[in-house]
């Protein structure tokens, strides 16, 4: 994470995910299982001193079935201003990228805004998400590689581009760092 941005709600997320988990009726374990996480791992986050990776947090949301900022839980507000460098921000483990959570999808709306902020070098492959979810990616700055793992398109700052998130999908800069922002949607 970058100076600036906002630390993890770590409490907010270990209630998101007890929460979840006890919706859906499983016990620490299985979640662990069906998330190919370890359980000491997801202990942690439920007891709110872990620190979770990106990769984590989407596995997590997947096995639970649930969009990946409902584990973030933000306070709901009907007039809220992030200012640059704010947020609840997450960073991926096995590469220079950050998603930042804009706006939260409210209960019986299905989509989320996230800014992401990556450096070359390091690829973000991500695993295919819930089935239905389709992102769409509008490029702000630099040039990055984005789309589905075999069919990925370079974009320039001002491009946009639609996949589906319920398959593999990749996001890399190129020369540079690259900021973009990242519409998750479920059908």
């Amino acid at each position: 994470m970058t100076a600036g941005q906002t630390e993890l709600p770590r409490a907010a997320i270990a209630t998101s995910i007890q929460r979840e988990r006890h919706r859906v009726g499983i016990s620490l374990t299985e979640l662990a299982r069906r998330a190919g996480v370890a359980k000491s791992t997801l202990s942690q986050l439920e007891s709110g001193t872990g620190n979770p990776s990106l990769e984590t947090m989407w596995a997590l949301a997947v096995a639970l079935g649930v969009p990946f900022s409902q584990l973030l839980d933000p306070p709901p507000s009907p007039v809220q201003v992030l200012r640059a460098g704010q947020g609840p921000a997450v960073a991926a483990s096995e590469a220079e990228y950050v998603a930042t959570l804009l706006s939260a999808s409210p209960p019986g709306v299905r989509r989320d805004l996230y800014r992401i902020t990556a450096e070359p070098g390091s690829a973000r492959l991500s695993d295919p998400h819930a089935p239905g979810t389709i992102e769409h990616v509008y490029l702000a700055g630099g040039r990055a590689v984005v789309g589905p793992a075999d069919a990925a398109v370079e974009l320039a700052a001002g491009d946009f581009i639609t996949y589906p998130g319920d398959e593999p999908h990749i996001f890399e800069a190129h020369g540079g760092p690259a900021d973009a922002l990242l519409v998750s949607e479920q059908r």
